[in-house]
């Protein structure tokens, strides 16, 4: 497990709060795998009846740590603890629930469309920066975007890399809730009506939301992941990180 990543079993509920605040919850490889132990181990166990995931500090997450991510992508086998979490989170068959604020920053936002529920806090704001960093979009978020917001404005967020906040995340499905108060509070009431929900048919009911999305969802995450791998080699790649933590506009006349 991370030191990063806080699992903590309260009865049937199993919250899951990503903890690095000083990196603004910036996602690690160990943080990663610790993600998809918690999620796989919650799916597996009837007696947990919902997964709240949290962000602590002042944003939900920021993202992949790009310096860990891309020394473990030289790494054999460290990038496969990502896919991991991915694929638990499509195939986890127990209501997931997400408490987002502040920055929600590429997987940050594409895991929030495989949460059942999500409540946001006004002045949330999400973003899907992979063009601008050399790569593609994963968590299938390829698919799911423009089925739940539209080809346009999908384009919008995978191309254009223009940041939303609360009220069109709202609009377009991406959030259920708006917190009219504390955050917690509002994830809280809605963790308790769903513990007072009979569990059986809580979680057939699940599981017929997503019948048959599966097995696409699945194939669409292992395109996204060999292309995305791909591009982690690429000379774009290099360039817009080199330029991110250099503080200055990528040039990628010269990667073509």
């Amino acid at each position: 497990m991370s030191e990063h990543v806080r699992v903590e079993r309260d009865g049937a509920l199993l919250s899951i709060t990503l903890a690095r605040p000083e990196r603004r919850n910036a996602i690690t490889v160990a943080m990663y795998a610790a993600l998809a132990d918690a999620v796989e181990k919650a799916s597996a166990d009837p007696s947990i009846r919902v997964v709240a995931f949290r962000g602590e500090g002042q944003d939900f997450a920021a993202g992949n740590d790009l310096a860990d991510f891309l020394d473990a992508s030289t790494r054999n086998g460290d990038e496969i603890a990502v896919w991991r979490f991915l694929r638990a989170l499509a195939a986890c068959e127990t209501p997931l629930v997400a408490a987002v604020h502040g920055n929600c920053v590429g997987i940050g936002t594409t895991m929030l469309l495989h949460c059942d529920l999500v409540v946001a806090e006004e002045g949330a704001r999400f973003s899907l920066p992979f063009v601008d960093l050399g790569l593609v979009p994963e968590a299938a978020s390829s698919l799911l975007l423009p089925r739940i917001a539209g080809r346009r404005l999908a384009a919008r967020y995978l191309l254009l890399g223009e940041p939303f906040g609360v009220d069109e995340a709202l609009a377009i499905g991406l959030v259920s809730h708006r917190a009219s108060g504390e955050l917690d509070a509002a994830l809280r009431a809605i963790v308790e009506q769903l513990l007072a929900k009979p569990p059986e048919a809580l979680r057939q009911t699940q599981r017929l939301l997503r019948h048959g999305a599966r097995d696409e969802i699945l194939e669409r995450m292992q395109l996204e992941g060999s292309v995305f791998a791909e591009r982690l080699k690429s000379p774009e790649v290099k360039e817009a990180i080199t330029a991110f933590f250099e503080k200055r506009t990528p040039d990628f006349s010269g990667t073509s």
